[in-house]
């Protein structure tokens, strides 16, 4: 295998974006709970995630979600993350809340309703102005849950008319990229149900037009890691929402069901040309923290992602494409095999510690007092939760 000090300069350009909502309250669809020291408001949000990449360096930017993240005055968010050491990330949009939306967005056949939509992604490309953020991401609750309730045709050419109407808005060096999903909350069809449909309407738009990829967002027995490979292929592939999955969209520690996965997941990011210097791929969370403490799950997170990285990146290629070229079908399973199990931990360990980070980030994090700092501090108020 290839040797842990020659992956050092890919470890060191890892950049994995976290989610402002996985410092907030969550639950499940019968409650949401409150823990003790939760964020109040998004500049708590940004305190707490910023402990993250303190501990570990993984972690440079977040995510905000619009408008749950709304404040009066975006340049000021802005000067308290950069005081904190990370800087504001994607801007994600969100049409499934309000009452208007309840037979869709974008994709809608009431035009009313698209265009209060398009004009929200409008909002956002302000904020974007103003946070220096690069990406918006669009994810759509659209869909139908009856048989003719819809016309699907009409209802993908609504969805490209917007879509078209908002890349228009776009800066010179900002992006569009399109999430997709294949169930929830629609049953009957949903407008952007896979990677195929995402693809077809971004491909539609123009370079400044990406996929993203949750790991959550498919069918059980989904090859995600092809869909990964064919979307790096295609030069289409955006971002990643990462999480983790044991029936559909639980948003669970990422790697925490199906650690295999990921690794295969992260052997065609490198395979693809996902961590070259200079990638257009993006890597973000996107989870909910329901019983366990939410800074340690996502230091947790970070921590998996960047394992099975380091294991992706030990495979020796020359050696795998000589097995695969020569039909040698269990000494390529193999070669794959020995990288996946070989413990990285004590030479991620020693590495951190040579980059002036914790050793154990997840010991330094509860040494460090901070929990118990913020669960005192954080008393009175509104926590933030979905949909604040």
């Amino acid at each position: 295998m290839t040797t842990f000090d020659s992956i050092a300069s890919h470890l060191e350009r890892q950049a994995i974006e976290l989610p402002s909502w996985a410092f907030g309250n969550s639950g499940t669809r019968f409650r949401v709970f409150t823990t003790p020291g939760t964020p109040r408001d998004p500049f708590e949000k940004i305190a707490d995630a910023a402990q993250v990449n303190k501990h570990t360096g993984l972690a440079p930017s977040v995510a905000l979600h619009i408008p749950w993240d709304k404040v009066d005055d975006y340049g000021v968010l802005r000067a308290h993350a950069e005081e904190h050491g990370v800087a504001l990330g994607t801007i994600n949009s969100n049409t499934f809340q309000d009452e208007e939306y309840k037979f869709g967005s974008l994709a809608a056949t009431d035009a009313k309703a698209r265009q209060r939509a398009i004009d929200h992604h409008f909002d956002c490309i302000d904020i974007m102005n103003a946070t220096g953020s690069r990406d918006l991401k669009i994810w759509l609750a659209d869909g139908t849950n009856y048989s003719g309730q819809d016309d699907m045709r009409r209802r993908q050419d609504n969805l490209a008319e917007s879509l078209a109407t908002i890349y228009a808005a776009l800066g010179d060096d900002q992006r569009l990229v399109l999430e997709y999903k294949f169930f929830e909350p629609a049953f009957y069809h949903m407008d952007v149900p896979d990677w195929g449909t995402a693809y077809a309407q971004v491909a539609a738009l123009g370079d400044k037009a990406m996929v993203c990829l949750d790991t959550g967002h498919h069918a059980p027995g989904t090859n995600i890691e092809f869909i990964v490979m064919q979307l790096l292929r295609l030069g289409k592939l955006g971002s990643f929402d990462f999480n983790s999955r044991n029936y559909a969209d639980d948003d669970l520690i990422v790697g925490a069901a199906d650690p295999f996965q990921l690794f295969r997941i992260m052997v065609e990011v490198v395979r693809g040309g996902g961590y070259d210097e200079g990638t257009y791929v993006a890597f973000m969370l996107d989870q909910c923290h329901n019983i366990e403490e939410k800074i340690p799950g996502q230091i947790r997170s970070v921590l998996n992602v960047q394992e099975m990285s380091a294991r992706a990146l030990m495979i020796d290629h020359d050696a795998l494409d000589a097995a695969q070229r020569a039909n040698d079908v269990l000494g390529a399973n193999g070669i794959m095999m020995d990288a996946f199990y070989t413990d990285v931990r004590p030479a991620l360990a020693a590495w951190r510690e040579s980059c002036g980070l914790p050793a154990d980030p997840m010991a330094a994090y509860a040494a460090s007092g901070y929990q118990q700092q913020i669960v005192a501090d954080r008393v009175g108020g509104t926590q933030a939760g979905w949909g604040a």
